[in-house]
Formats: C-alpha cells, structure tokens, sequence
C-alpha cells in the first residue's frame, strides 16, 4: 500500500472513532444555539470544555459508515470497543466480512487490512515523525471523548464565529495550523480543522447535534473531510448503539504472510 493510500486510511480509522460514545436512541438531542457570552475568558473556556468529558470504564458502539474518495463509495459496518486509558479496538467490516482491525495502546498502533494482506506494526514516535508533529495515546483518547486533538492552554485566544467560541494558537506552528470551534452551550466541539498549507493537506471535522445521556453530551453524526492536493475523501458517521462499562475483549494478531507497511 503506497503511503498516499496508508494516510487516507489512518484518517478514516483513526477519526471514525472521534464520537465513539455515541448517540443512544430515545434521548433528546441538543441543538447547541445559545450564543456566546462575553463575560468568558480563554481560560474559564478551556476548563468548561475539559469538564465536558463523559466518565466511563468501557465502551462498546457500532456505527454506520459512508466513504467516499474520487475513484470509489463505500458503506462499512464499524466495530468499536474501548477501555479507558489502556485500550481502542475497531473493527471494519462489509456484509460481515472483516476488511481491517486496528488496536491502539499507550505505546503501540497495530493495524492491518484484508484486502491487500498489509499491516502496520509501530509506535507513536514513528506516526509521529512521519506526520512531522506530536500525537500520543492520550490525543487519541482525547478524539474518542469528543475533546479537543491538542492540549488547549492560555496561549490561545479566544474569538467568536458563527456563534461559536473560536480557539486558535497566537502563534501557530510553521506548516500546521488548528482550530476548534465550541458550542458555547454544552462546550462540545462543534468543529476542527488541520492543516498543513505547504502540503496542501487539510483535514476538517464536523460535529451534528448532540444527545444527553446521563448528564453528559455525545454526538450523534459526525462529517470528516480530508484533502491532500487535489484530492478530497469525505467520511460520514452515524451511530446506532452504545453500550457503557460492558464487559469487552480486544482480540487482535495480525495473520501470517501479510506484508508490512513502511513509512518514508
């Protein structure tokens, strides 16, 4: 698989979990259109996010699906299971036929794909060198929980758009750029955006409304749209079950004779 291909791939597998504590059926969904106040500063904000995070032992959803890239359009059945600060288990599948498994620990990321005979077997030192910035277990982690991909200090300020709380860096890394905007109601993320102008990559991530489940806010959709040059890929997700602090089981091996993927 060239590396063109493994990124779009780890976009897709790594963000199709951002909300795997989904939207139960039978709940009330928050449409998040309170405004702004002006009396909020940046650090008041970013504690009000932090306090958004749900508390849990385990997780279990399976969700719908829909990718689209220019050659092809597919629609999977994805498996996700999850154990707090220890374990991310995903499953890919089509007409229940495995397409790929990933696992995801403090310190590895394993993943492999059916089609192709291919795996990935490494740290998140080699991501993230080859990304050319960060990411460890806890930004990912962060991601499963609906909270912000990067650490949100005072160094950033603090606008309104659209309604919504604007937070940007002061000063922003040379070639990678975030943004997060917050629902000024629930303080969930209403969206994100990475970009990487001198590649021509961005990556943006969309959040529908939300659903209240015992006192704590999920999204129930979510639109990911990754652009490199060119070409854009567009991912869509809908969740149609939950269970929390289930027990779970993370079976992962990666068959024989399969072929390793190496990052340049």
């Amino acid at each position: 698989m060239c590396i063109k291909r493994f990124l779009t791939y780890r976009i897709v597998l790594l963000f199709l979990v951002i909300a795997i504590v989904a939207s139960c059926k039978g709940t009330k969904a928050i449409s998040g259109n309170s405004m702004p106040s002006k009396h909020i500063d940046t650090k008041q904000l970013i504690q009000a996010h932090s306090s958004a995070i749900p508390q849990f032992k385990t997780l279990a959803a399976r969700l719908q699906v829909k990718y689209e890239d220019p050659k092809s359009s597919k629609s999977i059945t994805v498996s996700l299971r999850m154990e707090k600060d220890k374990n991310i288990w995903i499953k890919a599948s089509i007409l229940g036929v495995t397409l790929a498994k990933v696992l995801i620990t403090p310190d590895r990321v394993s993943y492999y794909e059916t089609l192709t005979n291919t795996y990935f077997d490494g740290n998140f030192t080699l991501i993230s060198d080859w990304l050319g910035t960060e990411i460890d277990f806890k930004q990912t982690q962060n991601i499963l929980l609906g909270q912000s991909i990067f650490s949100l200090d005072t160094n950033y300020t603090l606008g309104v758009f659209n309604n919504k709380y604007k937070l940007e860096r002061q000063k922003q890394p040379d070639n990678f750029i975030f943004s997060i905007l917050l629902n000024p109601d629930t303080f969930t993320v209403n969206y994100e955006s990475l970009s990487q102008p001198y590649d021509n990559r961005l990556l943006t991530v969309f959040y529908g409304n939300y659903t209240k489940i015992n006192n704590s806010y999920y999204p129930s959709k979510i639109h990911i749209t990754s652009t490199e040059k060119e070409e854009k890929t567009n991912i869509n997700l809908t969740y149609k079950k939950i269970d929390v602090n289930a027990p779970v089981r993370f079976p992962f091996t990666i068959p024989n004779g399969y072929k390793e993927i190496l990052l340049d």
